[in-house]
Formats: structure tokens, C-alpha cells, sequence
């Protein structure tokens, strides 16, 4: 079980885990070792709760393909074990982010004073254009 938070934990049998290769430099142990994870997580088909699952695909995350799967390739480390916890880590912060619920929005509007202050500065501003007109000679 991947724990989230205190009452939210997925099992692991829904995480798709594959060792590759990783890329970049490392000389010897990057050729011949499949030191990177390659980490698969489908959220429709997750045990997620359907709120939290549809906050995760309304995040504008690169990782998340259009088809509803986070794909997460961690290769920071030179073991197979650093990078399948890296991995994890990263989904799990992935979805403590979409746990978050948003602020509910609460419309205002401006004040009496508000408006009264802001006509004011915008006739004194036309006023202050005005004269910038060429001088008239009668």
C-alpha cells in the first residue's frame, strides 16, 4: 500500500512498475544496467475516491497523458531501489496536490467609494489630456 495520507492509501497492484534503462551520462552502468523506473498509473481504473480522481485529471501536469495515465520515469539515482521509491514519492505528492480541495470563489464587488474614486481620477486624467491639445492664438 502506497499511504497518501492518514484515510487515503492505493495498492500497489494498481501501480505499474518497469525497469529500462536510463538515459544520459553514467558510462558503463547506464549501458548495461535498467537502473530507471518507468511508473504507470491509470486514474480511472484507480481505487482513488471519483473527486480526487477527477481534481488529478483537471491538473495541468505534463505527466498525465490525455488518456487519464501518469506516467512518472524517475532516473535521478544509480540503483533500480532509490529510483522505484523516487518514483512513488512523486505520484504520492502528485496526488496530495489533487487531494487539496480549491477555495471556493466568493464574488464581490466594488465599493460605493471605490467607484466614485476611480470616476474621479478618470475625469482628472482626461482633464490633464485635454490640455495637452495645441494653443490657440484668439
Amino acid at each position: 500500500m502506497l499511504k497518501i495520507t492518514r484515510n487515503l492509501a492505493i495498492p500497489l497492484d494498481e501501480v505499474e512498475m518497469q525497469a529500462v534503462r536510463a538515459q544520459g551520462a553514467g558510462g558503463q552502468n547506464v549501458n548495461k544496467v535498467s537502473s530507471a523506473i518507468h511508473l504507470r498509473f491509470d486514474i480511472a481504473a484507480s481505487s482513488l475516491p471519483e473527486e480526487i480522481k477527477a481534481r488529478l485529471l483537471q491538473l495541468r501536469d505534463q505527466r498525465i497523458s490525455t488518456d487519464g495515465v501518469i506516467v512518472i520515469k524517475a532516473q535521478r539515482f544509480r540503483t533500480q531501489e532509490k529510483n522505484r521509491a523516487d518514483a512513488l514519492e512523486r505520484l504520492k505528492l502528485l496526488i496530495e496536490k489533487a487531494n487539496v480541495k480549491p477555495k471556493q470563489r466568493i464574488p464581490t464587488k466594488p465599493s460605493k467609494g471605490a467607484k466614485e474614486r476611480r470616476l474621479q481620477h478618470k475625469t482628472r486624467r482626461g482633464q490633464v489630456k485635454a490640455m495637452r491639445g495645441k494653443v490657440s492664438d484668439h
